[in-house]
C-alpha cells in the first residue's frame, strides 16, 4: 500500500533517504527541510586560538556530519597535516564515515547515537585535566560539555555553523501536509520538530495530531507526545537505515 511520506532533512542532505524510501516502495515522497544550516564565516579570536592549539587537545568530538564537513574545513586552514595523539570521536555512523574518509579512526557510541552513550566510552571516563574540543553548531544540548567538565576535563566548544528555522511561506507547511495527504513525517532532530511546531499554529498542530511521526530518539518522542502527537514511532537513531526501519514498523502497525 502506498504511503505518502515527508522527509525533513536539511537541504542537500535528503537524497539518500529519499532513494532508500523509494527503493522500499514508499511514495509519493516529498522533501521539505525543517532545519537550515548556515556556516559561520568569521570565527571569534578565542575559536581561532582553539584551532591553533589543536595539538594540545587529547579528545576531539564531532557532533554531526555538518560538524565534520564545516569544522574540518576550518581545521584544514590551520593544520594541513593533523597532529598525532588525539582521540577522535563521532556521534553517528555517517559522521564516523566522513572522518574515516579523512584517514582518521573515530570512536563512536554504536547504534544508539547520542551524547549519553558516547559518554559511556572508556576513553572519556578518566579525563581530569585533559583537554576536550567539541566541534558543533551554535547552541544545542550541553550534556557533553557539562558531564565532561564534571569529570574534571577542560572542555572547549568550536561552533562552526548556525541552525535556524527555514523561512517558509506562512501556509507552506500546513498546505503541504493537507494537499499532499501526508501520512507520516520523518523528523531528524529535536530542533527539526521544534521548527515544525513553530511553522504550525496551535490549531493546525491539533488538526494534524494523528499524522505519523518517525523520530530519532526517545527524547524527541517525548517532545512530540508533549506537543499532542499521538502516532509516534521512535527510530534507533537518525541514520537513513534506522529511519527506514522505523517507517516500516510504523506502516506494519498502521
Amino acid at each position: 500500500m502506498a504511503t505518502s511520506v515527508l522527509v525533513t532533512r536539511p537541504a542537500g542532505q535528503g537524497a539518500a533517504l529519499l532513494d532508500a524510501l523509494a527503493a522500499a516502495g514508499f511514495g509519493p515522497l516529498h522533501h521539505c527541510p525543517l532545519l537550515e544550516l548556515v556556516p559561520l564565516q568569521q570565527l571569534a579570536p578565542a575559536q581561532r586560538q582553539q584551532l591553533l592549539d589543536l595539538d594540545r587537545y587529547q579528545h576531539v568530538i564531532f557532533i554531526s556530519t555538518n560538524a565534520v564537513r564545516i569544522g574540518m574545513e576550518r581545521i584544514d586552514d590551520y593544520w594541513p597535516q593533523l597532529p598525532d595523539g588525539i582521540h577522535w570521536y563521532a556521534i553517528g555512523d555517517a559522521t564516523a564515515r566522513m572522518l574515516r574518509e579523512r584517514g582518521l579512526s573515530p570512536l563512536t557510541p554504536g547504534q544508539k547515537m547520542d551524547s549519553e552513550t558516547l559518554l559511556l566510552l572508556p576513553q572519556l571516563q578518566a579525563v581530569a585535566d585533559q583537554r576536550v574540543l567539541i566541534v558543533k553548531g551554535e547552541g544545542g544540548r550541553a550534556t557533553l560539555r557539562e558531564t565532561l567538565a564534571k569529570r574534571g576535563a577542560r572542555v572547549d566548544e568550536l561552533a562552526c555553523y548556525r541552525r535556524r528555522c527555514p523561512q517558509l511561506a506562512a501556509e507552506r507547511l500546513p498546505q503541504l501536509l493537507r494537499d499532499e495527504a501526508i501520512e507520516v513525517v520523518l523528523i531528524s532532530s529535536g530542533e527539526g520538530l521544534a521548527n515544525m511546531l513553530a511553522l504550525l499554529s496551535a490549531e493546525e498542530t491539533t488538526k494534524f495530531r494523528n499524522i505519523g511521526l518517525v523520530v530519532p530518539s526517545p527524547r524527541v518522542a517525548a517532545m512530540a507526545q508533549q506537543a499532542g502527537f499521538d502516532n509516534v514511532v521512535t527510530a534507533a537513531n537518525a541514520s537513513d537505515a534506522a529511519m527506514l526501519q522505523a517507517l516500516q514498523q510504523w506502516q506494519a502497525g498502521d
